[in-house]
């Protein structure tokens, strides 16, 4: 459900597969949203209204994202509620009515790990770094996030390892000096470090079912694939508090006049977005938003590097920019984008922001009428809520990995990082809600995310009865339908199509990732 945000908390401060991939679906039975619970939850969670259910429905596929938490539900749910906002939107602009949307259910699974799918020049990425994955601790397990060099090096140094740049050497005193040493501790002293590591909690009493049985097989050393089973992690102590019935937060701010947008080809064509987020869940709201035709601008500090691999896959249809918000001819610049931006979006941890004026109400005091979206991994409130957190921690810290598990207790994992994929839908979703909603009555909006609230939703508020027409979760499906390729700046890129079913929306984007941070700090319409 949607939940407002409290007073006193606003005061703190992935061609030619097209016609193929869809002649192939034609065939095959349909699952409609009005039959489906999770899309039903999802778009009541953003403020739909419940008619335009029934202008959903999905192509199933088999052997999509298997799992024993409902990971297919929620997958399809948050593109079909994202593919309903588009079209929604686009109905608003027009004056027509909301047209139906239809979702591939492969093409979702495809996009869920789009990070898997992406080939530069024919290479294929690391994912996880060898110092990010599962550990043994003297108690139980823990999880650690080493792909960025800063966090890599505060977690050696919290731990008294000295890098001497043998990767190998390093994993094997990494193990040793966590297998002698409790989760919590860990945990804690890591945390204090600035580097990332969660103990592994124990299992929730209860969840929402269980689904298909994945694959299993042997693991050793650190590991990141996906697994089956139970395992006890080490005391309840260090199950992080999962966050209510809120889905997601919101408020109207303001009483700004109405923006009416004008008729255009695309949903979100002449809407500007800055873009402050990082690695998966914010980029791939934006990235969706850029699809719908937004001018999409991700700004990022000089000093905080991304990651190319990952920027070549999130970055599709966005530019690009660094600007140091310290700086004060950076900031002038940013406060000039600010006065002619739709849409902010940020991925920080809640009040990293605050001391260069990117509060949300101080935003919308400068800029009313603008829609605020902001996602975070633990939440808004609680001893978490300053942490710095991604998806695989998130599943570490609230039970997923203990209910992916191994037969032997291994701690196990989603077959996709399907919290932040899923968030990074609704994110857009609630975008394009907004936008839809300001048309017509005006005023600012501010809407809150974060990974543990979709983990929440996950284990506890998607229920697996199979709607009619589902197909069973043994059978496999095809990718390749739902990859293409193009050249870029990056290289050569094969990349997951977008996955969303509204019928305008395009089958890619506009262009591929520009280079990070070479985009000049400036909007491309002058209207």
């Amino acid at each position: 459900m949607t939940h407002r945000i409290e007073t006193d908390a606003d005061t703190d401060a992935e061609t030619d597969a097209d016609t193929d991939a869809e002649t192939d679906a034609d065939t095959d039975a349909e699952t409609h949203a009005d039959t489906d619970a999770a899309t039903a939850h999802a778009w009541t969670a953003l403020g739909g209204a419940p008619d335009l259910l029934e202008k959903v429905s999905y192509v199933p596929a088999g052997g999509v994202l298997p799992a024993r938490l409902p990971v297919r539900e929620l997958a399809r749910a948050t593109v079909g509620a994202c593919s309903l906002a588009a079209a929604e939107l686009a109905a608003r602009r027009s004056g027509g009515a909301v047209p139906a949307v239809r979702v591939a259910e492969a093409a979702v699974a495809t996009a869920f790990i789009s990070e898997r799918y992406l080939r530069i020049d024919g290479r294929k990425p690391t994912n996880f770094a060898p110092l990010s994955g599962f550990w043994r601790a003297a108690d139980g397990w823990v999880r650690t996030h080493a792909n960025y060099p800063h966090h890599r090096a505060r977690l050696l140094a919290a731990l008294g390892i000295v890098d001497e740049g043998d990767e190998d050497v390093l994993v094997k005193r990494l193990a040793e000096e966590l297998a002698a040493r409790p989760a919590k501790w860990i945990q804690e002293t890591v945390y204090e470090a600035g580097g990332l590591a969660v103990a592994v909690a124990p299992p929730p009493e209860t969840t929402t079912g269980a689904a298909a049985e994945p694959t299993t097989g042997p693991t050793t050393g650190p590991t990141t694939g996906p697994t089956t089973g139970t395992a006890a992690g080490p005391t309840t102590e260090t199950v992080i508090p999962l966050p209510g019935s809120a889905l997601i937060e919101s408020r109207h701010v303001g009483a700004a006049a109405p923006r009416p947008l004008p008729p255009a080809p695309l949903p979100a064509s002449g809407v500007r977005v800055l873009d402050l987020t990082r690695v998966i869940a914010g980029p791939v709201a934006t990235r969706t938003l850029a699809l719908l035709g937004a001018d999409v601008l991700r700004i990022d500090s000089p000093h905080l590097p991304e990651d190319p691999d990952a920027h070549a896959d999130t970055g599709f249809g966005k530019r690009s920019t660094r600007l140091d918000l310290a700086d004060p001819r950076d900031r002038q610049t940013f406060e000039e984008l600010l006065g002619r931006a739709d849409v902010v979006v940020t991925g920080y941890r809640p009040g990293a922001l605050d001391r260069f004026g990117l509060a949300p109400d101080a935003l919308l005091e400068r800029r009313p009428g603008l829609v605020v979206a902001q996602v975070s991994a633990w939440g808004w409130s609680g001893p978490w809520a300053g942490r710095r957190g991604f998806d695989s921690l998130v599943q570490a810290a609230c039970g997923i990995a203990a209910l992916e598990a191994t037969p032997d207790g291994h701690p196990g994992v989603l077959p996709a990082q399907a919290l932040d994929h899923g968030t990074g839908y609704l994110l857009a979703a609630g975008v394009l809600r907004s936008l839809a909603e300001r048309h017509e009555s005006g005023g600012g909006r501010h809407l809150r995310f974060s990974l543990t609230a979709t983990a929440s939703w996950l284990m506890h508020g998607i229920g697996v009865t199979p709607a009619p027409g589902d197909t069973p979760r043994g059978d496999t499906y095809d990718a390749a339908p739902w990859l293409t390729e193009r050249p870029a700046p990056y290289g050569r890129l094969r990349y997951a199509r977008p996955p969303l079913g509204h019928a305008a929306a395009p089958r890619d984007w506009a262009h591929p990732p520009t280079l990070w941070g070479t985009d000049a700090p400036v909007w491309l319409s002058c209207t």
